[in-house]
């Protein structure tokens, strides 16, 4: 048997506080982990690849029942959107290393996920819809401190927002010009919605956790839209793509 030197889960409390733990956590559920099962031995070696993401195994079936696992399965468990992306092995043809690693990488969410062309597949597969935006250059002074601030302010709106880091870098001048802005002029504070292909700038000022907050009341209470700033066809993403 390969060695995966992976945690295994061993009942319901057991997966259940392993998921709690972190931001972003992958299982394998394998009922018999072999090399001999489709995919065991695939999963190990993506595992190895992510090894910024806690990985483990679990064969226990109270736990597949819990968790809505019908056969062997990649789950990555997220809390950014409270949500859990299955890749059922029964369905999947042939099953690859990298593969299984990309598909791990490209839905790893956080409360606070820096975009680029790997994490926005999972961005707009999301069933959140309306992104908050921080625009920002990686080296200026205030980086740290408002990347860390958003990332806490980001659990209170769990289900309403992804909270999403641009950086104000080459590969990006399409996104910020979507909102007519250049790398001079960060930071600064965006929302898009993807339902209605809307965008809007919150007004320039000092982006402290309160007016955060309510910028972002105001979209979900609808008062934005009714003076939005609408540019069709934003969905930075797919531009992103096309431009590659």
């Amino acid at each position: 048997m390969v060695d995966s030197a992976l945690p295994t889960l061993s009942d319901v409390t057991a997966a259940e506080a392993f998921i709690e733990a972190s931001e972003v956590v992958v299982s394998g559920f394998f009922e018999t982990p072999s090399d001999e099962t489709f995919g065991y031995k695939e999963f190990v070696e993506a595992a190895r690849s992510v090894k910024h993401i806690p990985v483990a195994l679990c064969s226990d079936k109270e736990a597949w029942a819990k968790l809505g696992i019908a056969s062997d399965t990649v789950a990555i468990f997220r809390k950014a959107d409270n949500h859990q992306d299955n890749l059922q092995l029964s369905e999947t043809k042939k099953v690859e290393a990298d593969g299984l690693a990309r598909f791990i990488t490209m839905n790893e969410l956080r409360y606070i996920t820096e975009y680029n062309q790997v994490t926005a597949v999972g961005l707009f597969q999301s069933e959140v819809k309306a992104h908050l935006l921080l625009f920002i250059n990686r080296g200026s002074g205030d980086y740290k401190v408002l990347k860390d601030r958003l990332g806490a302010l980001a659990p209170e709106f769990v289900g309403k927002f992804l909270f999403v880091l641009v950086h104000g870098v080459k590969s990006n001048e399409k996104s910020l010009g979507y909102f007519s802005l250049t790398s001079r002029d960060l930071p600064r504070v965006g929302i898009y919605d993807e339902d209605s292909d809307m965008k809007w700038l919150m007004p320039e000022g000092e982006i402290s956790t309160e007016r955060v907050q309510e910028f972002c009341q105001s979209f979900i209470q609808g008062d934005l839209k009714v003076r939005g700033q609408n540019r069709p066809e934003f969905k930075y993403y797919w531009f992103s793509f096309k431009c590659l």
